[in-house]
């Protein structure tokens, strides 16, 4: 384990990337800065990246470093080895959940993203096994990608439980409520052809996700600006929380104040001058 390992089908890092450069030493996940892009590796890929306590505070701190650093405007969410992640390793989870105690630290955000209003994308890259609070990671996703072949379950009701980390808000919104109860209130498995039909998933590749989604993450960071980006998300997310009249209400206030800034100023430039914008995030 440890801050610079990546999956075995990625090529080494270009000379834009920087791996392990002032970012945190975790167990459990991994970091890689890559621009303005964070690559975050779920790192247990003996146990198939199942969540025990630690990977729940470790992705917890990368969450919120994601969402902290100005610099980072895009994230990639990805699993090492052959699967995303099998679920909880309810053993070790299992009487923390049950007592009610937060398995998130002080210093983290939730990578459900239940606790408040986010600003930073993450595009979601999976293979292998997706199960119960992988989709749950899905669902709190913007952009997913998923392999051929992979496999998914929200099968929580089979273990007597029931999706805490977001399903039932979101899974319904996503796909529909009978596509969601079709798969929440069985726990059967499903295919990616199914999660691409449904919504869950945006794109099916044949070809390495990671690779894809990095390249949906830098179209991201590299050529859209990174306040038109947050604000984007602020509208949507205004819009689903507060509804759409809230919503509309600061349109044009909002992009008044987006004109305003020096991108807003360089995005005209470069459509005058008929060439890429070089944006800074101000």
């Amino acid at each position: 384990m440890g801050d610079t390992t990546r999956p075995s089908d990625e090529p080494a890092p270009d000379a834009g990337t920087v791996t392990g450069a002032g970012l945190p030493a975790l167990d459990t996940v991994t970091l890689e800065r890559d621009g303005h892009v964070l690559l975050i590796g779920l790192d247990r890929p003996a146990k198939r990246n199942a969540f025990d306590r630690q990977m729940l505070a470790d992705l917890s701190r990368a969450y919120a470093l994601l969402e902290d650093d100005e610099n980072l405007w895009c994230g990639v969410l990805f699993g090492h080895g052959d699967h995303f992640t099998g679920g909880l390793d309810l053993v070790d989870v299992g009487p923390a959940i049950a007592s009610g105690a937060s398995p998130f630290p002080a210093d983290g955000r939730d990578p459900w993203r239940l606790d408040g209003r986010w600003t930073t994308p993450v595009v979601a890259a999976v293979q292998g096994w997706v199960m119960t609070l992988g989709i749950e990671l899905l669902l709190a996703a913007d952009v997913r990608v998923a392999a051929v072949g992979t496999r998914f379950s929200q099968l929580e009701v089979r273990r007597g439980i029931y999706p805490f980390g977001g399903a039932t808000l979101r899974f319904p919104r996503e796909t529909g409520w009978g596509n969601a109860m079709r798969w929440m209130l069985t726990g059967d498995e499903f295919d990616a052809a199914e999660a691409h039909r449904i919504g869950l998933i945006q794109e099916v590749t044949d070809a390495s996700p990671v690779l894809r989604a990095r390249e949906i993450a830098h179209t991201i960071a590299d050529l859209a600006a990174p306040l038109g980006v947050r604000a984007v998300l602020e509208s949507a997310h205004r819009a689903r929380v507060d509804g759409d009249e809230a919503a509309a209400e600061r349109l044009a206030p909002e992009v008044a104040r987006l004109f305003g800034t020096a991108d807003g100023a360089e995005g005209m430039r470069s459509f005058v001058e008929r060439r890429p914008a070089a944006f800074t995030g101000s």
